[in-house]
């Protein structure tokens, strides 16, 4: 039986914004699903305060911890109704402010129904973009202490990438939050990069640490050439070395 992920030990300073990168298949959404106990770890132990997250209900867990993933679940109902989904005693003023914030509000207010308007299965109406801002607000709503984001801007256009980044840079102030994307601009401003290949912890550190420090870091990055340009000739040789 193959361990999708193996002698992976790190500690998370409460507050920090974490990017965690690294090859397809290396074992970034599994650690993610781990935190919030989609799996359970077979040795060793998931800590948030430093309670086994083993210890916590799962109503606990969703309580604390907000997700959104690239496949946002949306029920065919208004979009007041989604929204209010991450607080269901939520009043009108709270919907619109957390819309507001989320960048939700401009194309919310476009449709003839406004916040009436009912979406379709799974929000089937609603583009990628639309469906991953109305997420964003009903985790507002929610209120967690922990967020995490797997891909959370990766099918959209870049002006509609900009919007959920807005969104999202107002949900993470002083909030604990994980970030899986391979976007630069993302990952170079979060507090802690964690680099993950085959399943381990390859480095761990910020950007510019890790620039200096990691050639599986710089793998990342393989592909931008203003930043291959700025890579050391000994990074390179291990680079090319290791392709």
């Amino acid at each position: 039986e193959t361990k999708v992920l193996k002698n992976v030990s790190f500690s998370i300073p409460s507050g920090s914004r974490v990017a965690i990168v690294g090859p397809a298949g290396c074992g970034k959404t599994t650690l993610m699903k781990l935190l919030t106990r989609l799996y359970d770890v077979e040795s060793g132990s998931v800590k948030i305060d430093g309670i086994d997250v083993k210890q916590l209900s799962f109503d606990t867990i969703r309580q604390n911890i907000g997700v959104i993933e690239q496949d946002i679940v949306l029920f065919s109902a208004t979009i007041k109704e989604n929204i209010s989904y991450g607080k269901p005693d939520a009043t009108d003023d709270e919907i619109f402010q957390a819309a507001r914030m989320a960048q939700a509000e401009e194309f919310i207010e476009k449709f003839d129904q406004g916040y009436d308007t009912i979406v379709g299965e799974r929000g089937t109406t609603l583009s990628g973009g639309q469906k991953q801002r109305i997420a964003i607000a009903r985790m507002l709503l929610a209120n967690p202490k922990i967020l995490v984001f797997d891909d959370a801007s990766s099918a959209v256009d870049s002006e509609t990438e900009d919007k959920i980044n807005t969104a999202i840079n107002r949900v993470l102030k002083d909030r604990t939050s994980f970030i899986i994307t391979h976007r630069l601009s993302t990952i170079r401003h979060s507090d802690i990069i964690v680099v993950l290949k085959q399943g381990e912890v390859k480095a761990i550190g910020s950007h510019d640490q890790l620039l200096k420090e990691s050639v599986d870091y710089w793998r990342v990055f393989a592909r931008f050439s203003e930043i291959r340009k700025m890579m050391p000739e000994q990074m390179k040789t291990e680079l090319y070395e290791g392709e």
